[in-house]
């Protein structure tokens, strides 16, 4: 197998094993599905070709997470992207779930979107994208102490704002 070749496998492993995980991600941030895509291919191109700086394969989510964000920050940069209010916003699902159950999910996500960014992100890189504490310290570039203080306050803040619009239960295991 060329180089090229072996590069071309291992790239294609990586949209492979993280495209799904990307794209959820970057439906969270923008809340618009032709930018999220959008994000996800710029994703790759940069990827693609900082490739050979990626020596840890167990990085790679991190790395390419990492990449999305500042590619989305770039967006607000070039030009201030339309927003699509995030109850329009339609992803597919594995399996149905019952009337209640919906409104609950579009409530949470609406109180997700409400927070802060200080403290919508580390949240949504929790709960959305699986990231341990200290792997959210370092795509974030703050220790891992103001991580989980953030992580505490979003919740406390999140569950403090669903109680008051009359949302109760523990929505998913979320608090």
């Amino acid at each position: 197998m060329s180089s090229e070749a072996g590069r071309q496998a291992r790239f294609n492993q990586l949209a492979e094993d993280y495209g799904t995980d990307l794209y959820r991600y970057a439906m969270w941030i923008c809340g618009n599905d032709a930018l999220a895509k959008d994000l996800v291919q710029e994703t790759y191109l940069r990827a693609w070709k900082a490739l050979d700086k990626l020596q840890d394969v167990k990085a790679a989510k991190s790395w390419l997470i990492t990449i999305l964000r500042r590619e989305y920050a770039r967006t607000f940069e070039r030009k201030v992207p339309k927003f699509t209010d995030v109850e329009n916003v339609v992803v597919a699902d594995d399996h149905e779930l019952e009337p209640d159950d919906r409104t609950e999910i579009r409530l949470l996500r609406q109180g997700i979107m409400k927070l802060a960014p200080k403290y919508r992100e580390p949240l949504l890189l929790q709960v959305v994208m699986g990231h341990s504490c200290k792997e959210i310290s370092s795509l974030l570039g703050i220790s891992k102490s103001a991580v989980m203080t953030q992580l505490f306050r979003a919740r406390e803040q999140l569950k403090a704002n669903m109680q008051k619009d009359g949302v109760t239960g523990n929505v998913h295991g979320l608090f």
